[in-house]
């Protein structure tokens, strides 16, 4: 039996899987990855956890599929996109990867601002100018940890990280150069004017890759350490969004993917680039569409936080988790929250808005309010931040035809309904959907030869019911909705001022 292994560098874990050629998951481990806030708006991980839960995950999961390791032909990486990592000459790693949910660098967004023209930039990159490129997170070392900057030898992403740990070669896959703000769109390749705006020198970048492309094989220290075979190949891999969305089955234009994970992810496949500076745009793992596309900082995140610090009361018998205890809280509640409503924006947030000051809020409450209500209304909170990316995707002429939900969040019924009543459109739960790792794995059999169709991934994932909107509950939804989008407008003077040092 031959397989391929899958794995997911995320925000809350890493996540490895083995798959068979024939549709079968042979097995499936994670392990939990921390995630530092040392200051607001602050997002960091330790890479090397990273690859100490890869070296620990691979063991487990030859084990789980009952295989040795010259059955696994071929591995692929997705992960968070885009982490920065940055290494020295000696290949160390300087600190911790500054993370595509960081809001720190708003004044380096606003200097490329001013340097750059916003539309122009748009149309050459293919993404906006905001807290998400690569250049303002730079900038933001050089002025911050000047010590550090000149030792910097090498910049890539987080499952270029781990490619590079598995094989010794440095390269970057192509999304993660997209989003970092690198390549020119209309030619695909590396702009050296754009890497100029990090201040970096062209060599500081490692060569450019498509997402399928082997990169190398699995050294003999990488075998020693993980227990794979050393000459397995490795592709370059992707971005943990497109190859979710790709796992899921948006393969179509018009096919539409909300993914509640650590962030929340709104993704739609479209046969044309679309550049729109309130979205990201990132290449789809099927050779000639695009997934336009958002990024909600916090989704699922926010949830863990709030039912950690918060939810004890929600769940005194230890039977049901805490977050299914909160959940039939909130069930309980009416649509719109009674009034109380939530601002998602704990990390600052990212699309629609770009705005790295924004903070998350609770207005509304009063005594009459419980727990029930709260949680409520961050469900909702995270819901009309999908529509509003939704209102964003009607503007550019764009509307979802088929719509899916994925990931941890998707296992929520009083989430999805949520959802679909904040949208008034049905969305269907995929079952079987491990989530990135699964869209890494096929990457890899795709990439090596050993599968020859890009829609052989949808025999591991199927639909497991659709959630149909519930229409009384539509003018509800939208009253409050329409008082969350005026609710940021009103603050968002106080956020910025609010966040000056």
């Amino acid at each position: 039996m031959s397989c391929v292994l899958g794995l997911d560098i995320g925000t809350t874990s890493t996540i490895g899987i083995l798959i068979d050629l024939s549709g079968a998951t042979r097995a499936l481990a994670s392990r939990p990855v921390t995630l530092h806030h040392p200051h607001p708006g602050w997002a960091e991980e330790n890479p090397r956890q990273w690859w100490e839960n890869v070296c620990s995950l691979v063991p487990e999961l030859l084990a789980g599929a009952g295989i040795d390791a010259a059955q696994v032909k071929a591995v692929g990486v997705a992960g968070m996109l885009p982490a920065v990592v940055l290494l020295d000459g000696d290949g160390e790693l300087l600190r911790n990867s500054i993370q595509q949910s960081d809001g720190r660098c708003g004044e380096e967004v606003a200097e490329l601002r001013a340097e750059r023209d916003a539309g122009e930039f748009v149309r050459h990159t293919g993404n906006g100018i905001n807290q998400q490129l690569v250049a303002a997170k730079l900038r933001w070392i050089e002025r911050h940890e000047p010590q550090l900057f000149p030792r910097i030898a090498t910049v890539f992403g987080s499952y270029d990280y781990i490619g590079w740990r598995l094989t010794g070669a440095r390269r970057i896959e192509h999304n993660w150069a997209l989003e970092a703000g690198f390549i020119e769109l209309a030619r695909h390749r590396i702009d050296p004017g754009l890497v100029a705006l990090a201040h970096l020198r062209a060599e500081q970048l490692p060569r450019l890759a498509a997402s399928h492309e082997v990169v190398g094989t699995v050294s003999a220290e990488a075998a020693a350490a993980t227990g794979l075979l050393a000459g397995t190949p490795v592709v370059a891999g992707a971005a943990d969004l497109v190859a979710s969305a790709f796992a899921a089955g948006i393969a179509k234009p018009g096919d539409a993917l909300v993914k509640l994970g650590g962030s929340g992810d709104v993704l739609m496949s479209s046969d044309r680039a679309a550049p729109d500076a309130r979205l990201f745009l990132d290449y789809h793992l099927v050779p000639g569409l695009y997934l336009p596309n958002g990024c909600m900082a916090c989704s699922g995140s926010l949830l863990n936080w709030f039912a950690a610090n918060f939810g004890r009361g929600a769940d005194q018998s230890g039977q049901r988790s805490r977050h299914a205890s909160l959940d039939a809280l909130a069930a309980a509640v009416a649509p719109g929250s009674e009034g109380v409503r939530a601002l998602p924006y704990f990390l600052g947030e990212k699309t629609p808005i770009h705005d790295p000051a924004a903070r998350g809020t609770f207005t509304g409450l009063s005594l009459s309010h419980g727990l029930g209500h709260v949680w409520r209304s961050l469900l909702e909170g995270v819901a009309f931040g999908v529509r509003h990316h939704f209102d964003v995707f009607a503007e550019m002429g764009m509307k979802p035809t088929r719509m899916l939900a994925s990931d941890g969040g998707a296992a929520s019924d009083v989430w999805l309904q949520i959802i679909a009543d904040v949208l008034q459109q049905p969305i269907a739960r995929l079952e079987g959907h491990p989530g990135s790792c699964l869209g890494a794995a096929w990457l890899a059999a795709m990439g090596t030869g050993l599968a020859r169709d890009w829609q052989g991934v949808s025999a591991y994932v199927r639909e497991s019911g659709q959630v149909e909107p519930i229409a009384a509950n539509a003018p509800a939804c939208d009253r409050a909705y329409a008082e969350y989008r005026s609710l940021y407008e009103t603050l968002r003077p106080w956020f910025a001022v609010a966040s000056r040092p």
